[in-house]
């Protein structure tokens, strides 16, 4: 293939011969039309990291996995919540969550409150199906939250990224423990929604495993789409439609 380097036929055990082995090539892909050693010197050093990542997106489109058997191992039952801050204009008042906004076509500018059984005090929604899915969750769930940025380890594959994943909502009934993702219906079948789906469904498992060993409860991931969350819905009818499997 053409780029910075040759990947094609490369196969090592070990990491260190593969990037000793891609950072002679580089060198020689300059050296091939660089006569004086002090210019691709300077192009290596001042380049280094635009350089690092042509290498690393062509790894990746040569990336491949054997399918094999994981080991989960839980290092500690539980996380603290993560902390919370948010910005509202100055003119704004916080909004109950069982009363809509006049405009919903902007909601995440608003604060809703009022919740008893939220674990945050106050929380953002991105449209109005998940304040109702709010009020579903306030009326049926034993407590429930919005995950905050790095409350679940979950990282999905995505083109040369790895990224991380935290669902929308979580809340906890007296028999099980959902993961909630409302999504508009367009965007049910786009492949990074599935790739979160997955690797989501994934941590269910591993999670209602862990939690079979000491009766703990079972855990699902709800991918839900907009159009079908109603104030008054239960939140068992939504599970029986919407649990979602890996693929």
């Amino acid at each position: 293939m053409s780029g910075l380097v040759d990947l094609d036929d490369i196969a090592y055990d070990g990491n260190a011969d593969l990037l000793y082995d891609l950072a002679s090539q580089t060198v020689a892909h300059f050296k091939s039309y660089l006569r004086d050693e002090e210019d691709v010197k300077r192009i290596l050093r001042v380049y280094q990291r635009e350089i690092a990542r042509l290498i690393y997106a062509q790894m990746q489109q040569h990336y491949w996995e054997e399918k094999v058997d994981y080991e989960v191992k839980v290092y500690k039952g539980f996380s603290e919540l993560k902390p919370s801050a948010y910005t509202q204009i100055a003119s704004d008042s916080m909004l109950d969550y069982r009363q809509a906004p006049v405009n919903k076509s902007n909601m995440a500018r608003y604060l809703f409150t009022g919740f008893s059984r939220c674990l945050y005090s106050v929380e953002k929604f991105n449209s109005d199906s998940e304040r109702k899915l709010a009020v579903i969750l306030e009326r049926e769930a034993e407590r429930w939250f919005k995950p905050r940025k790095g409350q679940f380890q979950m990282v999905y594959k995505w083109g040369v990224d790895q990224l991380e994943y935290q669902p929308d909502f979580v809340a906890e009934t007296a028999d099980t423990i959902y993961m909630l993702e409302p999504k508009a219906k367009n965007e049910m079948n786009d492949p990074q929604v599935i790739a979160k789906r997955d690797v989501a469904v994934t941590w269910c498992k591993n999670a209602s495993d862990y939690a079979a060993t000491y009766g703990g409860k079972p855990w699902k991931y709800l991918l839900i789409p907009h159009d079908a969350i109603a104030e008054n819905m239960s939140l068992d009818g939504l599970a029986d439609r919407f649990t979602a499997r890996a693929s």
